[in-house]
Parts: structure tokens; C-alpha cells; sequence
């Protein structure tokens, strides 16, 4: 089933979670015991992050070094099947440009379709580690809406081959990101809505945002995306802050703010295990709050902290 149909078809808010595919090395069960507890809110759906792949000098024998390709976390399409004949929920993977080429996002495409998967996330993805600025593969996607439009091609019937003649029509539902806070390469936030605009012109059915610690900034965002013609639904993305290292690194890495208030309570505590309850408290009062407003959907980022996750919907569902 389709994420809009979901939504759609919703007589009130509804719940989702993220989470994040196991390190190679690991098992699917390692995915199963960290959603066992939360199917327990019968979610509508569940993300599946992909991860490109990173290059890493090995010291060889002679003293050399060798650039070596390494993908940690692979398995996205088989993680995704297995989840949907393990719950019985919709999966929505996440496809991103960088790492891959064109042909090798068809065949994705192709083998996600395959596999009875009705739905997308599509993202430009973050750059390499070695590199400053994000540089898609040759013969890949630069940019977000160049995947997007290339999946709706797809789902035209139009594929990379031209001698494919009236192709089979894949049907996904596209889902985009959105930033209440802006991304941070736009200039400001004007030209970033401009560009999001131009993703659901292009097909995209439905926004989840970047995480988010201050509601009034989804609300304000909400109101500024309505204000430049965007109607899709905006799903509001939610992540539980766990540990005083977080308190840096989150804003550093994701660029958002934390509200004073908040911030100020975490100062305060002395172990990661106190700001652990500052942080669910903080995740129940945003939750509270956005599904009295009707929200769609609360997306949750479990991303190995399914337990703090638990604690908080089991107060909201």
C-alpha cells in the first residue's frame, strides 16, 4: 500500500518509524529485535536508510596503500522484502545518488518493484567523507529531482534502454525530504522551498521532514510551504536526544537548532542516562503536540534507540 494511501485513507494520525539497515557482518534478526517491540503500535510503514559505500586505505605488505570500496551496511531491497513478509507492513526504502549510477538505480528500481515494494524516499544523499562538496557518480544522478524524475520515468514506462518498447509501468509512490530549519547548502530558506516545489511539481506525493527539536519551526514551515503551493502532506521526522555529546554533534551534523529550554535541561543533568529522560520527556511533549495539530504521520528515527522510541509512543498510541 501506498504511504499517500495511508495517509489518506487515516481517520487520525498515524505512526512510522526509521530505522537503520545492520553493519555487514550482522543478521536480519538484528532488525527484527529492534522492531519487535515497536510493532506493538502497528505502524503504517517503515524506512529503510541506504547507505553509499566509502573508500579506505589498507596498508598492503610492501608498505603501499590501497583505496578500497567498502559498503558497511548493505541489503537494502532484501531488508526491505524482509520486512514486509515478516510484518506484513509497507517498507519504504530510500534511494540516493550518491554511489550509484543511473543504470544501477534502474535496476534497484527494478528489483524493489520486484519485490512488491509500492514506495520511495528519494534523496541526493550527503557527500563522501573525502570529499568537501557532494559529486555524483559518472553517469549518476546530481541532484535529488533528477532521481525523482528518473523514477517517475519509470513509472511511465520509460526506461535507460531505448529499444525497451511500452515497458512494464512501475507504480511508487515518491516521497522527498524536507528542512524546517532549511538545508543547509540553500541560501536561504525561499530558495530552498523553490526547490521543493519543483520536487512535487515533478511527482514527488508526500514530504518527511529532517528532524526537528522546536515544533513552531515545523509549523512555520508547514505554513511557508502551503504560502509557496505546496500541498502534499508534510510528515514531521522525530529523533530522541540521548547522551551530552549529541548536544554538539547533532546540530554540527544535521544543522539544527536546539531550543534554549531544552538545551538548558539537558546542561543540567549529569549522566547520559538523565539526559536520556530529558530527551523522551522532550519527544512526548513534541508528540503530544504536533498530533493535537492533526499532523499526518509522527515519523520516528529510531536509529538504534528503539527502547527510548518505545517509552515515548507508548504514550502517544
Amino acid at each position: 500500500m501506498k504511504v499517500i494511501d495511508h495517509i489518506n485513507s487515516a481517520k487520525s494520525t498515524l505512526v512510522s518509524f526509521e530505522i537503520l539497515p545492520p553493519l555487514k557482518g550482522k543478521t536480519i534478526n538484528s532488525i527484527y529485535d529492534h522492531l519487535d517491540p515497536l510493532m506493538e503500535f502497528k505502524p503504517s510503514f517503515i524506512n529503510v536508510t541506504y547507505h553509499r559505500s566509502e573508500f579506505v586505505f589498507k596498508k598492503k605488505a610492501d608498505g603501499t596503500f590501497e583505496k578500497v570500496e567498502v559498503r558497511k551496511r548493505p541489503g537494502t531491497v532484501g531488508i526491505c522484502a524482509a520486512i514486509m513478509n515478516h510484518y506484513h507492513v509497507d517498507a519504504v526504502p530510500h534511494l540516493i545518488c550518491g554511489g550509484f549510477n543511473k543504470r544501477e538505480t534502474e535496476d534497484a528500481l527494478i528489483d524493489l518493484n520486484f519485490i512488491g515494494c509500492d514506495n520511495v524516499l528519494v534523496l541526493r544523499g550527503d557527500a563522501a567523507k573525502n570529499e568537501t562538496n557532494f559529486e555524483p557518480e559518472p553517469g549518476g544522478n546530481k541532484y535529488a529531482i533528477d532521481l525523482l524524475k528518473q523514477t517517475v520515468n519509470l513509472n511511465n514506462g520509460i526506461y535507460l534502454e531505448e529499444d525497451i518498447r511500452e515497458g512494464f509501468r512501475t507504480n511508487f509512490c515518491i516521497g522527498v525530504a524536507g528542512y524546517p530549519e532549511k538545508h543547509f547548502e540553500a541560501p536561504n530558506l525561499e530558495n530552498d522551498l523553490s526547490h521543493l516545489k519543483a520536487k512535487v511539481d515533478a511527482g514527488a506525493e508526500y514530504i518527511t521532514t529532517q528532524m526537528f527539536f522546536n515544533n513552531q519551526k515545523y509549523f512555520e514551515f508547514v505554513d511557508a510551504c502551503r504560502a509557496a503551493g505546496i500541498t502534499v502532506p508534510i510528515i514531521p521526522g522525530l529523533k530522541p536526544l540521548t547522551s551530552k555529546k549529541q548536544m554538539t554533534v547533532i546540530p554540527r551534523t544535521f544543522h539544527v537548532d536546539l531550543p534554549s529550554e531544552f538545551s538548558n535541561e539537558i546542561i543540567k543533568c549529569k549522566t547520559d542516562l538523565e539526559v536520556e529522560k530529558v530527551g523522551t520527556d522532550w519527544l512526548i511533549h513534541q508528540s503530544k503536540e504536533l498530533k493535537k495539530a492533526g499532523v499526518p504521520v509522527l515519523h520516528y528515527y529510531t536509529l538504534g534507540k528503539p527502547r527510548v522510541i518505545y517509552n515515548a509512543v507508548k504514550e502517544i498510541f
